[in-house]
């Protein structure tokens, strides 16, 4: 962190180099806005010449002194120090090597986080994380939504008992949240209209892809008296276009080091059936059967993006056989759900739905899915009461940062990831 005070500045950071040329010294410090030259003469300072000889890498320092124009200099300036303090030495060797262009494994990254995040790349990852997460409470905010925060601590699974983790709570076996789904239901049985939740859910996937980590950040909404699952659409649409907006604004020099360059979507986005999508992926080769895998998702992000000039498109209609049983039916039909997916880049990033609302109905669909009513009867409640027309939709954070930045896997966005071979740091 670098102050200004009347002519002097305080620099506050990291030593990422030190370079002697006899009687010229340079220190490279970094901090979170970047790197930063610090320039001694021999001559002028020789005692501040000397402690720069013995500095090390990764050593946190204090430096205070006179910021002097040098078009030759990182930052077009140079700060020419009249007292460096050592906070801290660093531990030499340090187990990994920060300069920008070396680079490391994703493991190694991971196995030493909180070196890894000094990196230029990494922090700029996570600072661009920081701009979507707090757009999106503002975009929320803007549109009439209630913020909740939901238990993660639930006494029956979601999707029916698959992928949990379950905990010991007390004399009960409880589990950890795949999802606020239930909760978010209970609000709009509650009348609360309009709800959103940025926060942790966990999934018990034994995966090992570049799209999976067990704990991650799901943006959640759900919404009373839509007309149909268009309407949540329309808000996902509305939140991208917003995320984006903010992002150029604010982070305009970190997408410049990253050499990204945002391509702002236009809404409304593409919409294919999954009919159709099952179309277009046999002339690739591909047959689909319910479902469409990653390798499809990219196929048709492909597609996508050079009929339409889109990064982004929805597929919808999902056949019932692959829904949840709380996801509302074609009345003309029955094979087919309100259900959609938002694609990005060819990722699935959003699952979204019209709920069915009549109580008779969902209980005849947890049935119909293998489901024991007794079993969800605290969810199933709510419906007995009154509960409007309503849809929502839960989206991966890393996945929208990972998308947005061309990054290889998701945990690179992910601040700690969690993967079944990942419990530390």
């Amino acid at each position: 962190m670098i102050t200004e005070e009347e002519k002097h500045c305080i620099l506050n950071g990291w030593v990422e180099s030190v370079r002697n040329l006899g009687g010229l010294a340079f220190l490279t410090v970094r901090d979170i806005n970047g790197l930063y030259q610090v320039t001694l003469v021999k001559d002028k300072n020789p005692t501040l010449f000397e402690l720069a000889k013995t500095l090390r890498n990764e050593s946190v320092i204090k430096v205070t002194g006179e910021k002097k124009t040098n078009a030759k200099a990182i930052n077009g300036y140079e700060i020419i120090p009249d007292n460096i303090n050592v906070y801290t030495e660093a531990e030499q060797p340090v187990p990994l090597n920060l300069n920008k262009n070396v680079e490391s494994s994703l493991d190694k990254d991971l196995d030493y986080r909180f070196l890894s995040l000094r990196k230029e790349k990494n922090v700029t990852t996570f600072k661009i994380q920081s701009t979507v997460s707090n757009s999106i409470v503002k975009f929320f905010e803007s549109r009439g939504f209630y913020q909740i925060h939901s238990s993660k601590i639930i006494a029956q699974a979601t999707e029916g008992g698959a992928n949990v983790f379950p905990v010991v709570y007390f004399d009960k076996t409880a589990y950890l949240a795949q999802s606020p789904q239930f909760y978010k239901q209970m609000m709009m049985a509650a009348g609360f209209e309009k709800v959103f939740e940025i926060g942790p859910v966990f999934r018990a996937e034994p995966h090992h892809t570049t799209r999976h980590v067990c704990e991650y950040t799901s943006i959640d909404l759900e919404m009373s008296f839509i007309n149909s699952y268009e309407d949540v659409m329309a808000v996902m649409e509305g939140m991208i276009t917003t995320i984006y907006k903010d992002v150029e604004k604010t982070n305009a020099k970190e997408l410049k080091s990253l050499g990204i360059e945002l391509v702002q979507p236009k809404p409304p986005f593409p919409r294919i059936t999954m009919k159709e999508a099952a179309e277009i992926l046999k002339n690739y080769g591909k047959n689909v059967e319910d479902d469409i895998d990653p390798e499809g998702e990219r196929i048709l992000g492909k597609y996508i993006k050079d009929k339409y000039g889109s990064e982004f498109f929805f597929l919808t209609e999902f056949p019932w056989s692959i829904a949840q049983f709380y996801h509302m039916r074609k009345p003309d039909d029955p094979k087919v759900t309100y259900r959609a997916d938002l694609i990005y880049k060819g990722l699935e990033i959003t699952t979204l739905a019209q709920r069915e609302h009549r109580y008779d109905i969902l209980v005849k669909q947890t049935k119909e899915k293998g489901l024991d009513p007794e079993k969800f009867a605290f969810y199933l409640d709510f419906f007995r009461y009154g509960v409007p027309p309503h849809g929502g939709s839960g989206t991966g954070l890393e996945r929208i940062v990972k998308q947005m930045l061309n990054l290889e896997n998701v945990s690179e966005a992910t601040l700690l990831p969690r993967t079944p071979d990942r419990l530390t740091p």
